[in-house]
């Protein structure tokens, strides 16, 4: 039985003497679940795979025929098979992986007497961990050290209100996977893993699983139809062979060699792979998916949604200035004085906590210290504290001082002015300079104290007798290139909106200097909530400025764009913007100041709240998406004609009907499955893909027009084989120098093929100047192989051929070059025509 962990009184925290003896003890904090993903999983999926079970069986009935040649070559065909796609189950896996380590939460925990950032799994009992508000509890733990401490303890108990904790409380402990609320605290840990209170109630808190996606089902949905053609096509096949042979095991294998031919197993690997190599890449730049497949949702996001302070500004404020309402005095920070301004950032600092982290309270600490040379509170005891709330919001904290109660509040200016006992005429002129300020692009906020003698403190802090003391403005200046940030995003045919919590004035100042467009209107977030969803629905299409928005807003304007048919990204890092991160097609959070909240609730993290990495992520959704198109498109185009070469001659009586077998299928699978899946993922994106408009995802996957450009290349290239497979046959030559010719005309076909689709608008004289290091590979690739099967003796014999003259492989190597490369002709014509329009 382990001991007990003890505090013993200091916050110097483990040593590394004591981590490694406790790691060794305890194990890593992590659920350890049974039935996780392995390498019996991977080759059990493999066994399961259409395609192997074709390979299978096929091999079966070549031993049942005694035809003990053709048998091991396709053992060793299913071996070859088996093993790529191992390889790149286990590639998408290890990226997965990989991914799974990037996305691992951080926190932060006291050892060797210092703060450090480590992985929440290399937490062990006796670490000391500094938690704040968004923050999830990484183990379970006891508090040390609270301020203004509540948690949402839902995931444990149900309940969704917070739950205040407090070091005084018979209650010490918070659990894994409760998120702190409000408030910070040092904590002493307790239980890790399996062991905590999580762990035994069976919960994970690292799941994020998710229904397919659109790309997904449309993917799913292509598959389906060519590999029902080609089931249907397998029966048919198999019944005229036996109609013509009578023998039901030949004619299976006739069968099976086209069912082979037909399914399409290339385009889920592909899929994937695509998807999780992508993730991969992204999270190598900085920027986490919590799931592959929100890849996909990157190359259409039309709306992008971005919070003001954080995302576009520093979110490192400054107090600038100070309105002094006593002396009626707007005064810089550099010419206040103890006797002229340090009333106002008095009763500022007495409001904030006493160890600030948010980014304003810590301005305003500064601030204070600066004028009056003070860096803390003043010694009185807070008594009570009245937590940020209201719309808009504001914070009260209650101070012993002798014989009464001193009461400070700041927050929102103007709710600080309509709960003062000011005049008219003062609470009209303090409103222009709220205005005259924010149209600076400064943050106001209104300061405001009181005096409390006797009874019972008030339920409510607006109903304290509150004395206006004046304004305090910051400033959180722009990040350095938003505007070329901006018109990467416009170039991209993205809209933007702006969606602060700030006055309009304020964002529309910080939305002029970094570039934003339309600015001529703008909603608050009271008008938003008065809205129906027709009206809002309407208001959203034509409105960039969003402004004094709080959580219920944003969430409403983000539903009302995704129901105008939009697909929004949506920026955010506070607590508040959970929801609204959510309820997007993409939620981005910051990783460095973002809470904890923000990032669980997001699909994308930003691990240095650098926001120009969001182009970077869009320019890899849209590449994803355009080469996943390509290798489908290959795909289809290169099966027509093994589908054609395999089932015509047999449906027009030929003399050679059936010239292929499950071997030569099977080796010019093992060409097009790493060709789709690995080749076209390296290729580069197109170059005005970040130029045009993002797609449509609620139309197909394909359109009708791409879906027929792709077949006709299959069918040009079938007929250019069967032609050649027709004349040979009629000048009388054997089966075996046949489907030589035909094989060696498919290969080269597939060559060219692969080379023409790596663009369907430009030429090959630009496609050739495409960076894919794998394209000397499907060259030399391609050439090994025809080499293999003419010129070494037992190979050719395994294949069923015999040698043909260098002026037969000429033709073979013409038939197919003409066969594919037509389409560089219609490349040049339709951009001819285009230019012309």
């Amino acid at each position: 039985m382990t001991q007990p962990i003890t505090y013993t009184g200091n916050l110097l925290g483990l040593s590394d003497e004591d981590i490694s003896s406790l790691q060794q003890q305890y194990g890593k904090n992590s659920f350890r679940i049974e039935g996780q993903r392995n390498i019996g999983h991977i080759l059990l999926d493999i066994v399961r795979d259409p395609m192997f079970i074709l390979l299978a069986v096929s091999c079966t009935l070549y031993f049942i025929l005694g035809q003990y040649n053709e048998g091991f070559m396709m053992l060793v065909a299913i071996v070859l098979v088996s093993s790529i796609s191992f390889y790149q189950e286990a590639r998408s896996t290890k990226a997965l992986q990989a991914l799974k380590e990037y996305a691992e939460p951080k926190v932060t925990v006291i050892r060797e007497g210092r703060e450090q950032y480590i992985s929440g799994e290399e937490l062990v009992p006796g670490d000391i961990v500094l938690l704040e508000e968004g923050n999830k509890v990484p183990a379970d733990a006891t508090i040390i050290q609270e301020n203004d401490l509540t948690l949402n303890e839902s995931i444990i108990t149900g309940e969704s209100l917070p739950v205040r904790k407090q070091k005084t409380n018979p209650e010490t402990i918070i659990y894994q996977g409760t998120t702190i609320n409000t408030g910070k605290c040092y904590a002493l840990v307790i239980a890790t893993g399996n062991l905590t209170m999580l762990g035994k109630l069976g919960k994970s808190i690292s799941g994020y699983n998710s229904s397919p996606t659109l790309l997904q089902q449309q993917t799913r949905k292509f598959v389906r139809q060519i590999t029902f053609f080609g089931l249907s096509a397998f029966v048919l096949i198999w019944f005229v062979n036996y109609m013509d042979n009578g023998s039901w095991t030949r004619s299976l294998l006739i069968g099976l060699t086209l069912a082979m031919s037909a399914i399409p197993e290339e385009i889920p690997v592909a899929f994937s792979s695509f998807m999780a190599l992508g993730a991969y890449h992204l999270a190598k730049l900085g920027i986490i998916t919590r799931q592959p497949q929100t890849v996909e949702n990157l190359g259409a996001v039309s709306v992008i949604c971005l919070d003001k302070t954080g995302t576009i500004t520093e979110n490192n404020m400054e107090v600038k200035t100070i309105y002094i309402y006593e002396s009626d005095s707007l005064l810089e920070l550099d010419k206040i004085n103890t006797t002229t301004g340090n009333k106002v950032l008095l009763y500022a600092m007495l409001a904030s906590e006493q160890n600030p982290f948010d980014a304003m309270e810590k301005a305003i600490h500064n601030a204070y210290n600066t004028v009056s040379g003070i860096s803390s509170h003043s010694p009185w005891q807070m008594v009570h504290e009245y937590e940020l709330s209201g719309q808009p919001p504001m914070m009260t904290h209650v101070y012993q001082q002798g014989d009464r109660q001193l009461v400070a509040a700041k927050g929102a200016a103007e709710k600080i002015i309509a709960v003062c006992m000011i005049g008219d005429q003062a609470r009209t002129k303090i409103k222009g300079y709220v205005n005259q300020l924010a149209s600076k692009g400064y943050r106001v906020i209104g300061v405001a104290s009181a005096v409390h003698r006797s009874g019972p403190l008030p339920e409510l802090q607006e109903d304290f007798q509150w004395n206006f003391e004046g304004l305090l403005c910051l400033y959180d200046p722009p990040r350095k290139n938003m505007d070329k940030f901006f018109q990467q995003i416009y170039q991209a045919k993205i809209a933007v909106k702006l969606l602060t919590g700030d006055y309009p004035e304020t964002a529309v100042n910080i939305a002029e200097q970094v570039g934003i467009q339309s600015l001529s209107e703008y909603k608050t977030g009271e008008q938003v909530m008065k809205m129906n969803e027709e009206e809002l629905r309407e208001t959203v299409e034509r409105t960039t400025i969003f402004a004094r928005m709080f959580p219920d807003a944003k969430l409403k304007v983000i539903n009302a764009l995704k129901s105008a048919g939009e697909i929004v990204a949506m920026t955010g890092d506070g607590v508040n913007d959970g929801p609204a991160l959510k309820s997007a097609d993409i939620g981005i959070a910051m990783g460095k100041k973002g809470t904890e909240i923000a990032r669980q609730a997001a699909d994308l993290v930003l691990t240095d709240d650098n926001p120009e990495k969001i182009i970077a992520a869009i320019y890899q959704g849209r590449k994803i998406f355009y080469n996943l198109k390509k290798a489908i498109r290959y795909i289809l185009s290169i099966h027509i004609p093994i589908i054609l070469t395999a089932s015509l001659p047999v449906l027009l009586g030929w003399k050679f009907p059936n010239v292929f077998t499950p071997v030569h299928v099977i080796f010019l699978e093992l060409i097009m499955g790493p060709t789709c899946s690995i080749f076209f993922e390296r290729e580069p994106v197109e170059k005005d893909s970040m130029r045009v408009a993002p797609r449509d995802r609620s139309k197909g996957l394909f359109s009708w027009s791409e879906i027929l450009v792709s077949i006709v290349q299959g069918i040009f290239l079938a007929l250019g084989v069967l032609t050649l497979y027709y004349i040979s046959m009629s000048n009388g030559e054997t089966l075996e120098v046949t489907r030589a010719i035909v094989f060696t005309t498919l290969i080269l076909g597939n060559f060219f093929l692969t080379f023409a689709n790596r663009s369907f608008s430009e030429t090959i004289f630009q496609t050739i100047r495409y960076k894919n290091n794998l394209a000397p590979w499907i060259f030399l690739f391609s050439g090994m192989l025809l080499l293999l099967v003419h010129k070494v003796g037992f190979v050719r014999e395994l294949f069923g051929f015999m040698p043909i003259t260098t002026a037969q492989f000429g033709q073979a190597a013409i038939v197919a070059f003409v066969s594919v490369m037509w389409f560089e002709g219609y490349k040049i014509l339709i951009a001819a025509f285009r230019k012309k329009a």
